[in-house]
């Protein structure tokens, strides 16, 4: 296998980056009035602009031919066939296929696996329908009114960012809490106000056996049931999201009342799946259907567009260029709309489970800085908190800029104050301001000569700081699919372009096989020999106030 840094195209960028390094992004302005206009991207939910990345023609070309020379397109192809490219797993990466609204089937394994897509997107839609419907009755014969979802990652992380970011098309007929942390406070929180005979549970877990959901799960069964005092209540008030049909019917579930999951499809990616069943619930299926359209129409666009023109492929290519061959460490995800608070959270752990590693697809290490730390927050609260990291740290930031033309609840004065700050910042983050205007500014302002000496280096800016604009016309469930699938697309194309094995998390595996061990001694009394001193001193500090 070639390695990437053996690439004509790697080795070019090795050198350009050296000679780019020494320009400033607002000269490039001011030499090429067209920047905007060359370095953007409009498609129909949004428009994608890059022009404030330290880049120039020679770069996005060299870009363009190391993704070629990685083959993305190819691997992109087998992607979208079935093949199994999740090599680690020997899987399916399938997670496009849950939103695939065409009728050409896709054969796995000599089975066409949009039939059973079509067949859970039914069941989906019968079971939503009847509780919206009040149709569903719970132990008492009462309609339901809350559905507590129990999951944790991508099991939880998905449905709630979308139903918190679509809160303003929900109805509220049925009210969805999200029960995740281990922590007994989380779901004693939510379930304090509930009425059990109202309460709907979906336990969403592949294999039914993910230690904190399952954990949570038995604590909810428990509160049921001690109302009810009836344990075929659960059957009532318990449905499963998971491929272990054996367990969750083992835990009380009918059989008829467990949504499938296929191996093909990541906890992270898999939103589009059953797991989405509180956002149909929320929403009303019809609203999920558009959720999946919007990733559709996203998929074609990645599937059919030139590379040079292809969102998600550049958005991978300025991630690889400003971390591995610029050094960033991290990146930020910034929406300017309070109806995406949950975005950063959710990419957080798209982007870092995916690509978080050091090892190439032939085992090997890998000699160079894969993918940054993602981290953010909503853009304002950000500006009175972390933005002057951003502005004025020796670590230069990448981030997304994401904001929206229309609110979805328009209030006068607001929106405008909004994008303001919105367009500002990313202008500030580029320009910048150097010494010699702010002396003048400070001198225009009346300041004494002794003033201006004293604070004039720490009003300096150096801008340079790249940043990616994403500017959608309006939150919808479309767009929001749209969006949603530009980055799990970008996430893929990246670790192509890395060589890293995007679809599995054994850096995830390594912790829980620990706390599973070390929770057994917990239970016991009795500690391993095999801990370090630090490890056992933790645990004995604990034991002393708890015996």
């Amino acid at each position: 296998m070639q390695n990437r840094t053996s690439l004509p195209s790697w080795k070019k960028l090795t050198s350009h980056a050296d000679e780019i390094k020494q320009q400033h992004m607002s000269e490039l302005f001011k030499q090429d009035p067209k920047r905007f206009e060359k370095f953007s991207i409009q498609l129909a939910p949004f428009l994608v602009d890059y022009s404030k990345n330290l880049i120039s023609d020679s770069t996005m070309d060299l870009l363009i031919n190391l993704a070629i020379e990685s083959d993305v397109e190819a691997w992109r192809e087998k992607m979208f066939n079935g093949e199994k490219i999740n090599r680690t797993e020997d899987r399916a990466v399938l997670h496009t296929a849950l939103r695939n609204r065409s009728e050409t089937p896709l054969i796995l394994e000599g089975k066409d696996i949009n039939v059973d897509v079509q067949l859970a997107l039914d069941k989906m839609k019968k079971f939503s329908d009847k509780v919206r419907q009040g149709l569903w009755k719970g132990y008492s014969g009462k309609r339901i009114t809350d559905v507590v979802n129990i999951g944790v990652g991508g099991s939880n992380l998905g449905p709630q960012m979308v139903t918190e970011a679509l809160k303003q098309y929900s109805d509220n007929s049925v009210n969805v809490h999200y029960v995740s942390n281990v922590d007994g406070t989380q779901i004693a929180n939510v379930l304090r106000p509930l009425n059990p005979e109202k309460v709907l549970f979906i336990v969403s877990s592949k294999t039914f056996t993910t230690t904190e959901t399952m954990t949570n799960a038995k604590t909810a069964m428990k509160w049921l049931v001690s109302s009810s005092f009836d344990q075929s209540a659960i059957a009532k008030h318990f449905v499963a999201v998971s491929s272990n049909k054996k367990n969750a019917t083992e835990f009380g579930i009918d059989e008829e009342n467990i949504f499938d999951m296929w191996d093909w499809v990541g906890g992270r990616f898999s939103l589009w799946s059953a797991i989405g069943l509180p956002i149909a619930i929320d929403l009303g299926f019809e609203r999920f259907i558009e959720l999946l359209e919007g990733a559709y129409e996203l998929d074609q666009h990645f599937c059919n567009t030139p590379l040079e023109e292809n969102a998600p492929v550049i958005l991978a290519l300025l991630s690889v260029w400003n971390c591995t061959f610029l050094g960033a460490q991290s990146q930020a995800i910034l929406p300017y709309d309070q109806s995406l608070h949950m975005l950063s959270a959710y990419l957080q752990q798209a982007e870092m489970e995916s690509n978080g590693k050091s090892v190439a697809w032939d085992g090997k290490s890998i000699s160079y800085s894969t993918v940054p730390s993602i981290w953010g927050e909503l853009g304002i609260n950000g500006q009175h908190a972390f933005y002057q990291y951003l502005h004025q740290s020796n670590n230069v930031v990448p981030a997304d800029f994401i904001g929206s033309v229309e609110s979805v609840t328009p209030v006068q004065g607001h929106h405008e104050t909004l994008m303001a700050n919105f367009f500002a910042q990313t202008q500030a983050l580029m320009q910048g301001v150097d010494e010699t205007q702010v002396r003048a500014d400070l001198k225009a302002k009346g300041r004494t000569q002794d003033y201006i000496d004293k604070v004039a280096p720490h009003k300096v800016h150096k801008g340079n700081r790249p940043t990616n604009t994403i500017l959608m016309k309006r939150i919808s469930p479309r767009s929001l699919g749209s969006l949603i699938a530009l980055y799990e697309h970008k996430i893929f194309v990246q670790g192509i372009i890395l060589q890293i094995c995007s679809f599995d998390q054994w850096g995830v595996e390594l912790g829980k096989g620990l706390a599973n061990n070390i929770q057994e001694e917990l239970s016991t009394g009795q500690l391993s020999e095999q801990h370090d001193s630090s490890t056992t001193g933790l645990i004995n500090f604990y034991q002393s106030y708890t015996k």
